[in-house]
């Protein structure tokens, strides 16, 4: 299977949500798109440190099983 280029994933994306949501909300939808701001990569640092996936994932189920 070949790759496909960002502008055929692109319009396939489209034509998909138009064809779940039709032109009128595929268009609310995008609009209501927020990429949000800051650097994922520097807050990912700050507040994981140093941890392991192990380490992460012994905190989130720490974390369940206190709710």
């Amino acid at each position: 299977m070949e790759s496909k280029t960002v502008p055929q994933i692109q319009s396939e994306g489209y034509n998909a949500l138009i064809n779940a949501l039709g032109p009128e909300d595929t268009i609310r939808f995008i609009q209501s798109f927020d990429p949000g701001c800051g650097d994922y990569t520097q807050d990912r640092k700050k507040y994981l440190k140093n941890m392991t996936v192990k380490q992460i994932g012994e905190e989130i189920l720490e974390l369940q099983q206190s709710l």
